[in-house]
Parts: C-alpha cells; sequence; structure tokens
C-alpha cells in the first residue's frame, strides 16, 4: 500500500479499440487484441468519461488502436468537451479527412498527435504494413487546415533512426508544432519484435548528434523532443510519473490500468470499470496501490535518493526481465538484474518483422 495520500488522476489514455489500418512491428498494443465485439459501447464510454471528470480526470487523450474506427468518436469527443477536459486525438491519420479534422475540431477536440514512420516513404510503408504514407501528409495538412496544434510522433529504431534530421525537417514542414521523437519501448508487440528493432549504439550516438542539430536548426521552430531507449540509459525514465500516480488507462473492453502496459503483469488483479466504479479502482484496488509511493522499495532503490525522481522506473520492465514486477528496473545501472538488459542489447536479428496483426471482428 501507499504510504503517502492519493492525489485524483491528472490524465486519462482512453483506448477506444484495438482496430488500426496499419501493422507497426513496434505497437505496443498487447499481442492479444480486444475484439470489437468486446468493446465498450459508446453509452458505456459516455459513463467512463463522466466518471473520470468525476474522479479529477482533466486531459482526455482519446487513443487505441486508431480511434478514427469508431464511428461515435465525434460523440465521446463531444461529451469530453462538455465535461470540461482537454481533449487530445492520437491518430495514424488514416481516414482523417479535412471534412472530419474540421468536424472533431468543432465537437471540441484540442490537440492531435499524427504518427508518422519515417521520412523516407517507402520505408514509412514497409513499417507500416500499408501504404499510407501519402495519407498521412495529406493528414496533417487536414489538422492544420482545421487550426488544430499538431504533434508529429516518430517512434525510432534500427531501419530509421538514421534518419532523425530528415524526419525533423518532415515534421517541420507539415507545420507541427511539437515533435516527438521516441525510441521505441519494448512492449507488446514491440517486445516481440525486439532483437529486430533495437538499434545499435553507434546509430544512437549518432541520432543524438543529429538531434541536437535539429535543435539548432529549428531554435525558434517546434518544440523537440527526444526519448532515448530505456535499454541504452544508465538510470531509468520516470515512468509514467510514477505508478497511479498521475495518470491512469482504460482499454477497449474497460480493464483500468496504472499504465498502458500495465497488462503484462499477470500477477496483479484485472481491474474493470463495468464491475467497479472507476473512482474505487484509482483510491482503493490493490492494483493501483500495489506500487504508489516507496514503501514497496527493495534495495537498492529503497535508499536511493533518485526514488522521489524516477519513482523506481518501469513495473512493466522488470516484470518482463524477472517474473518480479516489484524488482529494481533491470534498465537501472544500480540493478542487479542489469545483466539482462546488457544480453538484450547483444540480440540481433535481420529486420524481419511480426508485423502487428488485426484486431478480430
Amino acid at each position: 500500500m501507499t504510504e503517502t495520500p492519493v492525489e485524483a488522476p491528472l490524465g486519462m489514455l482512453i483506448e477506444l479499440t484495438h482496430r488500426c489500418p496499419l501493422h507497426c512491428p513496434y505497437c505496443s498494443n498487447p499481442v492479444e487484441l480486444v475484439s470489437r465485439a468486446r468493446e465498450l459501447t459508446g453509452a458505456q464510454w459516455i459513463d467512463v468519461l463522466t466518471q473520470a471528470r468525476e474522479l479529477g480526470v482533466v486531459q482526455m487523450h482519446f487513443s487505441g488502436g486508431e480511434p478514427l474506427a469508431r464511428s461515435d468518436l465525434p460523440e465521446l469527443i463531444a461529451h469530453a468537451r462538455q465535461l470540461g477536459a482537454y481533449v487530445n486525438l492520437v491518430t495514424s491519420g488514416v481516414g482523417l479527412t479535412v471534412e472530419r479534422a474540421r468536424l472533431l475540431a468543432e465537437r471540441g477536440v484540442d490537440h492531435i498527435q499524427l504518427s508518422m514512420q519515417d521520412a523516407d516513404s517507402r520505408n514509412a510503408d514497409l513499417i507500416a504494413g500499408a501504404r499510407v504514407h501519402a495519407v498521412k501528409l495529406r493528414a496533417a495538412e487536414a489538422i492544420t487546415a482545421a487550426g488544430l496544434p499538431l504533434t508529429v510522433n516518430v517512434v525510432l529504431h534500427r531501419t530509421n533512426i538514421d534518419r532523425v534530421e530528415r524526419i525533423v525537417d518532415l515534421a517541420v514542414g507539415l507545420g507541427a508544432d511539437r515533435v516527438e521523437l521516441a525510441n521505441t519501448q519494448y512492449y507488446g508487440w514491440g517486445l516481440r519484435n525486439r532483437a529486430a528493432l533495437l538499434p545499435t549504439a553507434v546509430q544512437l550516438d549518432a541520432a543524438r548528434e543529429a538531434v541536437q542539430r535539429a535543435r539548432v536548426k529549428y531554435a525558434d521552430g517546434p518544440e523537440l523532443v527526444y526519448v532515448v531507449a530505456d535499454y541504452f540509459a544508465d538510470r531509468p525514465k520516470p515512468c509514467m510519473d510514477g505508478w497511479g500516480r498521475l495518470q491512469l488507462t482504460v482499454t477497449p473492453e474497460g480493464n483500468v490500468l496504472p499504465c498502458p502496459a500495465a497488462s503484462a503483469i499477470t500477477t496483479l488483479p484485472v481491474e474493470n470499470v463495468l464491475l467497479r466504479p472507476l473512482a474505487e479502482i484509482w483510491y482503493l484496488s490493490k492494483t493501483f496501490n500495489a506500487y504508489r509511493g516507496t514503501a514497496w522499495m527493495r534495495e537498492p532503490c529503497r535508499s536511493c535518493p533518485e526514488r522521489f525522481t524516477d519513482f523506481g522506473g518501469c513495473r512493466c520492465q522488470a516484470f518482463q526481465f524477472t517474473g518480479d514486477a516489484a524488482a529494481t528496473d533491470p534498465a537501472c545501472g544500480l540493478s542487479p538484474h542489469r545483466p539482462l538488459v546488457d544480453a538484450a542489447l547483444t540480440e540481433t536479428a535481420e529486420p524481419a518483422f511480426t508485423m502487428r496483426a488485426q484486431a478480430a471482428p
């Protein structure tokens, strides 16, 4: 249990569906995708949004899969806006026409995050598993034409990280207000394809230099965010700003998670908003209280001065490597399990990916 008072969550990731027109091998959706038949109905999502706002959530991030696959997306966005929430849409852009972007803006979207796979159109389509690069370029135009702020997000891996500067140039040319360059996080499909996705240390060094050059080049331009891969860092990132501290995720079937990848921890109970009120799950559930605060920590975390900034690192990563979600994050250089990460870095495979499957009907 947590030893400090639990505050209301700031944000909620709303995974409306696992349906998606893309097949990206780095996707962090679980390998066992939720079928359309098991998705919450529009009325059920309306209730979830209402409960979240009453709980204190002020940022609602509509995601998936591809949220545009839900025909009721405009109504759900309108409800979130009526509740007084900040509304962000995370999308592949497939299906986002000028008319639809304008409609979503009218219904209350505040910001859109558009995923891109590469600046090279051929490789972008190969990674997406579909010929969609040109579609995404048109989606970016539709977003800015609707007067909406645009974030371009690109997941970096071995086959595109050498083109960081070209990727930033592309995003700036599309009118992005923010550019996110995030090295692959190895969960779900990303974990399955880890050996083929991992960049080399040489590639990462070159990418850091490329990012720095881009920051100088666009000093007066969009915000440029670069997220280093955990495996190559000496200290873990503050995953989700602390377990069950500021954020929660609701999956397509209504499961409530402290982070998007938490379903990987099979030793925790599964909480579902159809069976228990959202506020009760947030404040009282075993799942959300399991790794809050610092009381659960072991050494070396327990006495580490960084425990209040990195919150012990990633619980899902600890579980994936050790089978124990309370273990020190193996990405940390102080972890006794760091050799497991170092061994993973020696994995090599040709980029012959297992592409993300489609969700069942």
